[in-house]
């Protein structure tokens, strides 16, 4: 596997939150965002809400994730983790985008071929002054 595009070591994501990343290639960066499923299998989905594409679905250090779904915390929108499927929020019906990505000897890599590189961590070119408006 390709260094420049190692993620994480799978061990660090986890079931109950999530785990942000930047892809970038060239001069283009989007975050993503792993989880883990209850058969242990990680996903990664693109970190932004479809009803509203600059809003992440994170508040800076991972998205929220209550009985198998992610939350978007600016709308209270909520994404099945084994599919994307949003099942209830403003874009009820949506589908978030994916990542492909390997876990390989225990750590996860980006292998979509649209990014050349992963880091973990949110994009330097991050706006965080979306924030939040639910409160759970």
């Amino acid at each position: 596997m390709n260094d420049s595009c190692r993620i994480a070591p799978s061990e660090d994501v986890s079931k109950d939150e999530t785990l942000v990343f930047t892809a970038s290639a060239g001069f283009d960066t989007t975050e993503g965002i792993l989880t883990r499923l209850s058969d242990d299998t990680i996903v990664a989905y693109t970190n932004y809400c479809p009803h509203w594409r600059d809003v992440r679905l994170d508040s800076g250090s991972g998205a929220l994730v209550r009985d198998e779904t992610v939350v978007c915390q600016k709308h209270g929108a909520t994404f099945e983790k084994s599919t994307g499927h949003c099942d209830f929020g403003p874009c009820e019906g949506a589908v978030l985008d994916t990542f492909d990505i390997t876990v390989t000897d225990g750590t996860v890599y980006l292998t979509d071929n649209e990014w050349e590189e992963a880091t973990q961590g949110v994009s330097e070119d991050r706006d965080l002054s979306s924030g939040t408006q639910i409160g759970f």
